[in-house]
């Protein structure tokens, strides 16, 4: 009985601790939100002479619709079933749009940009034969940017909660939507809404799951998450986001600050854990045309060997993996954030012939031709110079979030 007592005890210790601990995530997506600290004007890296700042011609997203809103709770009559408990679709903290997205976004080159740090993560994204690199920094505050590479209209997104960057065609249909944040979470990833309609939509997997829209879909473009120098040096030319975005906050700081602890537990993620590995495990998730061509490499065994083939449903992948890109979620400073490396995936075929890799220091060597190849899947050197391997999307993200919309991935290497 004094152990039943004790258990009993303890068991309410560990869910006030669970609880303190989701009120301080949760005060620290408000300051994400909210947050209106001004940065130190002048001091190194700041952006104040990051050269001319640059403005996209964009893609006019169409006209709002009137429909009834799934931002409104419980959702009003009208509207189809939802495609989830929307009892599971819950408030993280701040209202819609209260943690702002970047509508009119301005650019710098590359070449030209200093406030970033070679290590620190940018989502990078190319289309249309233009490179983009969208800061972390800036999506932490941000989570989405609307934008237009190469004449299609995207949408940018970065989830901090669950470490996710996913780019997506903003064209459904006639229309061209744009996005916001809804300020709720599904599966602790973040819910956006259509500024056209207000449905409600799912970041991880592009779905609309509430709204007029349900069950409708988006197509999603390869995106990256890479270190700003590997990036740079690829793309001097390449337009990166700056820092001029209308709002004032803390850019270069983390206000997730020790998120991505390997023993800490997601915010108020309510879905089945899958206990294959522990839910905050780094992964590289792949997805096939078919839902059950799914693939989760473990980073940390991927970062140690380099490279590892894997069939995507009947696609030869190749999946690499190197050093040099700081964690967004880890120290205050993002800049400062342990190294957890930078991934790519790619179709392994050039001209019908099956290559097969392995990396050599920073880079990475084909056995058949001897060709270099940067960690963005491009030769360097050697007879592909100049060749750049066909992109096969993929995301940098935690377990516990691919799992909970994928459970039947296969894991590589196999969970023990």
């Amino acid at each position: 009985m004094e152990w039943g007592l004790t258990l009993s005890g303890s068991r309410a210790m560990a869910g006030r601790m669970r609880r303190l601990a989701a009120l301080a995530l949760g005060v620290a997506m408000v300051a994400a939100a909210c947050g209106t600290a001004a940065r130190e004007l002048g001091a190194p890296g700041d952006g104040s002479d990051d050269g001319e700042l640059i403005e996209v011609e964009q893609v006019a997203s169409t006209a709002k619709e009137e429909w009834p809103s799934a931002l409104e709770q419980p959702l009003p009559d009208g509207l189809p079933q939802p495609l989830v408990d929307m009892q599971r679709v819950v408030s993280g903290g701040p209202p819609p749009d209260g943690i702002p997205p970047i509508d009119r976004p301005l650019f710098h080159k590359a070449r030209e940009v200093n406030f970033l740090k070679d290590q620190e993560p940018v989502v990078a994204v190319e289309l249309g034969g233009e490179a983009r690199a969208y800061p972390v920094q800036i999506l932490t505050w941000h989570e989405i940017v609307n934008d237009t590479i190469g004449g299609h209209p995207v949408t940018v997104t970065y989830c901090p909660l669950c470490n996710s960057a996913i780019a997506y065609d903003r064209r459904l249909g006639e229309r061209i939507l744009d996005f916001g944040t809804s300020g709720r979470l599904y599966n602790s990833a973040l819910v956006m809404y259509d500024r056209q309609t207000e449905s409600l939509w799912s970041h991880f997997d592009a779905q609309a799951i509430a709204g007029i829209l349900t069950g409708e879909e988006l197509d999603r473009h390869p995106a990256a998450m890479v270190g700003w120098g590997e990036w740079r040096d690829a793309n001097p030319d390449g337009l990166v986001l700056s820092r001029e975005t209308g709002h004032d906050r803390q850019y270069g700081r983390n206000p997730y600050t020790g998120y991505d602890d390997i023993d800490k537990s997601p915010f108020l993620f309510d879905g089945d854990a899958d206990g294959r590995l522990q839910p905050m495990t780094r992964i590289v998730g792949l997805e096939g045309e078919d839902e059950d061509d799914a693939v989760a490499v473990q980073l940390e065994p991927l970062l140690e060997g380099g490279v590892v083939q894997v069939d995507l449903g009947g696609r030869d992948v190749v999946v690499w993996a190197k050093r040099g890109t700081s964690s967004a979620l880890d120290s205050s400073a993002i800049s400062e954030g342990r190294d957890v490396g930078t991934t790519g995936a790619f179709l392994s075929q050039v001209d019908g012939e099956h290559l097969r890799f392995e990396r050599d220091g920073d880079v990475f060597r084909d056995d058949q031709t001897g060709s270099i190849w940067n960690v963005l899947g491009e030769a360097v050197s050697g007879p592909h110079a100049g060749v750049q391997l066909q992109r096969v999307r993929h995301v940098d993200t935690f377990w516990f979030a691919w799992a909970a919309f994928l459970p039947d991935t296969e894991v590589v290497p196999a969970a023990s």
